[in-house]
């Protein structure tokens, strides 16, 4: 009797064993790999940091109440200072020039190209370009895979043409200076274009970025342009017409440039009054 108790014992030990092995794998698991994951929360307010297109990134705030042109400038107005920067047409100019060409980045050639500025193909362009009517049916234009490659390139076509040379002897706020120069340099037909990028400028008080780069305060800016003080030699001109024009003296006039004898040039920025004491 006792030889089949014992292999009964023996018999429900082994099992309990077994179950006990067995429970014990079927709840060893492996541990979890644990991802972090960060959330970062959008900047209300439009930023912009440009050196190059892919380090620009522009957040505009939902539901905003400022209008297209308003919206424009708060985005490329930092890639404008930029260009005054690097090639030194005025901050007011490119903005003025890209609000009035683009529409306020709305118009249909700037939606289809990037092209804030209106510039044509011409015959040294080999990047993509679309056809748009124009001045003629079909007129071909510059293309650009983002805006800002069209900033640097209004920049870079300004300062590659000798027609634009004499601008670049203008004073560097010199913004009405600027939009007189490119309509008699050939930039647009339009006989009414200084007189628009000028308004476009004085409205929305487009000076105080040029004043910005300068390291001005923008009344500072705004006195350099709105004081007529100033005449920029045309073809033809002498000393003597010039200062009979403005009814100043040739040795006052020549005093209040510098002029050491009476040789001036195309282009050149003459003062013709006395600054104000308080510039």
């Amino acid at each position: 009797m006792k030889t089949p108790i014992i292999y009964t014992l023996l018999g429900l030990f082994l099992l309990a064993s077994c179950g006990t092995q067995n429970r014990v794998s079927k709840t060893t698991k492996k541990p979890k790999k644990t991802t972090r994951v960060v959330k970062t929360t959008p900047t209300k307010e439009p930023v912009v940091v440009a050196t190059t297109p892919k380090d620009v990134e522009v957040k505009t705030p939902k539901n905003s109440t400022k209008t297209a042109t308003e919206l424009y400038i708060e985005k490329y107005s930092a890639v404008a200072k930029q260009e005054m920067e690097r090639h030194g047409v005025p901050a007011s100019i490119t903005l003025a020039q890209g609000i009035l060409e683009s529409g306020s980045g709305k118009g249909k050639l700037t939606v289809r190209s990037n092209n804030h500025f209106g510039i044509k193909c011409h015959s040294g362009w080999k990047g993509q370009r679309v056809y748009h009517d124009d001045d003629e049916d079909q007129e071909c234009f510059r293309k650009y895979a983002n805006p800002i490659y069209s900033f640097s390139d209004h920049s870079l076509f300004l300062t590659g043409r000798s027609r634009y040379a004499s601008l670049f002897k203008l004073p560097k706020d010199d913004y009405k200076g600027w939009a007189k120069g490119l309509k008699k340099a050939g930039y647009a037909t339009d006989r009414k274009y200084p007189k628009k990028l000028i308004s476009l400028i004085e409205r929305y008080e487009l000076y105080k970025y040029d004043a910005e780069v300068l390291g001005k305060k923008p009344e500072d800016a705004q006195k350099v342009t709105t004081h007529n003080d100033r005449y920029t030699v045309s073809k033809g001109d002498t000393l003597y017409s010039i200062a009979k024009k403005h009814k100043v003296t040739v040795a006052k006039l020549k005093s209040l440039n510098g002029l050491e004898n009476n040789e001036i040039f195309v282009g050149q920025v003459l003062f013709v009054k006395p600054l104000p004491k308080d510039f």
